[in-house]
């Protein structure tokens, strides 16, 4: 009996043991945290479209519309596919990229389709947009970044990204369009797209709609002026609000309505791409008709200088979030 009893309490003991170390077992794997491999600066670009974080989106990370992309380049020469930006900082991708990195590790979703699958079989070239997300504090606006390029190649790495990562320090959900190339008219039915996306996914997204705010450099200010004088609908997207704030860097985009957004503008004296006095006549011509319009020129800045680091437009960002704020009405 007393045997049969000690033999009984043994597989008790040894069955506890094994529930306990089955329990830990699947708790880790819940809790389980993958670990990704850094970019550094001395990386090829291999490294970064081949990195398993970025499976599914890394070839919208660096432009390869216009100029092939070769794999043994280094990540400090990426301008060469960057031909109508300027002060490409290899330390500005370094990071972005590592944020992104840190992002999906987390768990968070960090890249999204915004065109159906249905949409995409009935029309292919749709598979090469996206957005990336940068979250910021839930329930807070949003912000979505259109990057540049000529429509012949999307700069989000230099142009897009690192504005959205700013963006969402500062609390802001920020949004970075890959729309396509080739045609200005279809770049901003991509935008419009995007921005009916995010209004039916706000919930989920856990992010504001009121008074949020378009971005746009070069190619991509001119869509979201186009976005601001005429709205989504105009290029086959919902009937949404109006944007609070439009922000243009750099651009000869000259169309304007009586009731555009307020606009917050910038160039450079010397920029070889975009002529001043353009820029100056239309926001004189904002101003004329009432719209609330900041206006910055900087002096040797170029054109597509990105987060202008190293240059008189370093802080550009601060300051047309500022502008922004001012336009963001108050919650409830």
């Amino acid at each position: 009996m007393r045997t049969a009893q000690r033999l009984l309490r043994r597989v008790v003991s040894l069955a506890v043991v094994l529930f306990c170390c089955l329990a830990a077992s699947v708790a880790a794997s819940e809790n389980y945290v993958p670990t990704f491999k850094r970019i550094k600066a001395g990386d090829s670009v291999a490294v970064v479209l081949n990195h398993p974080a970025f499976k599914g989106f890394s070839q919208f990370l660096l432009p390869g519309e216009m100029r092939r992309i070769d794999n043994r380049m280094g990540l400090g020469d990426i301008d060469y596919l960057l031909p109508y930006h300027s002060h490409i900082r290899v330390e500005t991708t370094v990071t972005v990229l590592n944020h992104l990195i840190d992002e999906v590790a987390a768990g968070v979703p960090v890249f999204h389709a915004f065109y159906t699958d249905a949409q995409k079989a009935a029309d292919p070239t749709k598979a090469n947009t996206g957005l990336f997300f940068f979250k910021g504090k839930p329930g807070e606006p949003f912000a979505i970044v259109c990057p540049g390029g000529g429509f012949s190649y999307v700069g989000s790495i230099h142009e897009g990204i690192p504005h959205a990562l700013e963006l969402s320090k500062r609390g802001y959900n920020a949004f970075v369009i890959q729309y396509r190339v080739g045609s200005g008219q279809r770049a901003t039915e991509d935008l419009a797209a995007a921005m009916s996306y995010v209004f039916r996914n706000a919930a989920t997204l856990e992010i504001g709609t009121d008074s949020y705010s378009l971005w746009g450099g070069s190619a991509g200010a001119r869509m979201v002026a186009y976005m601001g004088s005429h709205g989504a609908a105009a290029f086959g997207g919902d009937d949404l609000p109006q944007p609070a704030a439009i922000i243009m860097a750099y651009t000869g985009h000259s169309e304007l309505t009586r009731t555009d957004p307020p606009t917050f503008v910038m160039v450079s004296d010397d920029d070889p791409i975009v002529s001043v006095s353009v820029v100056e006549r239309r926001v004189q011509a904002m101003q004329n008709a009432g719209i609330d319009v900041e206006y910055h020129m900087y002096h040797g800045a170029g054109h597509g200088f990105g987060l202008g680091i190293g240059t008189d437009a370093e802080g550009w960002v601060r300051d047309a979030t500022i502008f922004w704020e001012k336009h963001i009405k108050p919650q409830p």
